[in-house]
């Protein structure tokens, strides 16, 4: 047998062995954000037509009903209950995100987590452990391989993701370090997702974060049962990071563990779509109320960094999905919707819906482009995408907006009550305001539940 690589190894100890108290006071207070956030995004995808149609398709695979259902009445066995919560908040792109990753780690992880601590009846405290660890383990891994994993083809959610959903799963099934060791073995081979959706739309990327959710816990019940995976799957010479990457940098899976928290780096986006086009949307915000309307517009062009060109650039998007993927197209509906909007202009899931179909979007869309801007691509970090917009006009004169740091990103974050606000608004179809104002106290104070269960409840 090959020896245990020691980043595997050192992640699972990592894991198995995170106590809540012990965690920096920055990292204890964000978890319950992240937690609110991740069902908000569940209360705004509980209504969608993808929801409605795998649904049913995966109740009917269910085994015994131990956990429940985001904003739903009936149970599922753990694995299915997983997927369906994935797909219920990780269908969205309206979810937490890392930049440095390429990661949407919390509609993975939260999803498998609460369907196991639920099953097993869990403290809040021993979810926060076993969701810190998931979260943290899972970011090193996507930073390790980023960004040549994403430029071949790969999207981290579901391929790092299922790893964070396996140790948090593991870890709430109180497996030791050998056995979450085992569990990350197993999931290098259940790690999967291309990005093809990128170029030519469909429904697959609604179903990435299911997936993984439910195959991370699928791997930690295997592991529990005494099965195993290889002790260097992630590191090895036939290991996962390396085929999966070119640059894998195994010093980045375990560098400064326990010290540096990766999660510190989340962003929690205000419009439904890609993390790295909110920069572009507020900009063009910003000239839409500056007087620059669509009428006025002979065409757009925005500067976005080299990581984006041909990713997120195209201008013609062919679905609602795929729309939520152009920053050309989130631009051209900024354009239009910021002078019709009161106060914050917010781009949820419906807007992008509607704004799919609108001729006259697409029209200014057609006519925006995105460039290589050296500045932009200078000011871009591991923790934020800018962008500058500059919009050439009809009477030839032009105007330009930058936005360097987006609303969400860790240096201009949302706050706490703007994430409970965000909640109250979306929740308000499925539970009366006094239901609301208690679940979201419980919430806040989670690390002191006897029974995580109750949040699902």
């Amino acid at each position: 047998m090959s020896p245990v690589a020691p980043g595997q190894r050192m992640l699972a100890e990592f894991a198995a062995g995170l106590k809540f108290d012990a965690l920096p006071e920055k990292v204890r207070g964000l978890m319950p954000i992240l937690m609110i956030d991740l069902f908000r995004a569940g209360a705004a995808g509980r209504r969608m037509p993808w929801v409605a149609t795998g649904e049913p398709v995966l109740m009917k695979l269910s085994g015994q009903p131990t956990s429940s259902i985001l904003f739903g009445e009936g149970k599922a066995d753990p694995v299915r209950a997983a997927y369906i919560n994935g797909l219920i908040a990780g269908s969205l792109d309206w979810d937490d995100s890392h930049i440095a990753a390429i990661i949407h780690p919390g509609v993975v992880i939260w999803p498998a987590a609460l369907s196991v601590a639920e099953m097993t009846k869990a403290s809040g405290r021993d979810l926060l452990e076993a969701v810190t660890a998931g979260y943290e383990c899972a970011l090193r891994i996507g930073v390790s391989m980023q960004p040549d994993h994403s430029t071949r083809g790969f999207q981290g959610t579901p391929t790092c993701g299922v790893f964070g959903a396996a140790i948090a799963s593991a870890r709430l099934l109180g497996l030791d370090a050998t056995g979450i060791r085992n569990a990350i073995g197993i999931a290098a081979s259940y790690s999967g997702g291309i990005a093809q959706f990128f170029v030519s739309g469909s429904d697959v990327k609604r179903l990435h974060a299911g997936k993984a959710a439910a195959q991370g816990v699928e791997c930690a019940l295997l592991a529990q049962a005494g099965l195993s995976g290889p002790p260097d799957a992630l590191e090895g010479s036939q290991g996962f990071c390396g085929a999966a990457s070119e640059t894998f940098d195994p010093e980045a899976l375990v560098k400064d563990l326990g010290k540096h928290w990766w999660i510190d780096s989340i962003s929690l986006k205000v419009h439904a779509g890609t993390v790295r086009l909110q920069a572009a949307i507020e900009a063009a915000e910003k000239l839409a109320r500056e007087g620059v309307t669509p009428d006025r517009i002979e065409r757009v062009e925005i500067g976005v960094p080299k990581l984006l060109m041909g990713k997120l650039t195209w201008n013609d998007p062919v679905d609602h999905q795929q729309c939520q993927m152009s920053a050309p197209y989130a631009a051209a509906m900024a354009f239009h919707y910021a002078p019709k909007t009161q106060g914050a202009m917010i781009l949820g899931i419906d807007e992008f819906g509607v704004a799919a179909k609108d001729p006259s979007i697409r029209d200014l869309s057609r006519r925006t482009e995105c460039v290589f801007d050296e500045e932009i691509d200078s000011k871009m970090t591991r923790e934020y995408v800018p962008a500058r917009v500059v919009a050439f006009l009809k009477d030839g004169s032009k105007a330009e907006a930058k936005v360097i740091q987006p609303r969400g990103c860790p240096d201009n974050p949302i706050t706490e009550d703007e994430v409970c606000e965000r909640y109250r608004l979306m929740a308000a179809p499925y539970r009366k305001p006094a239901q609301i104002d208690a679940w979201l106290k419980m919430a806040r104070g989670v690390e002191t539940l006897d029974d995580a269960g109750k949040l699902m409840r």
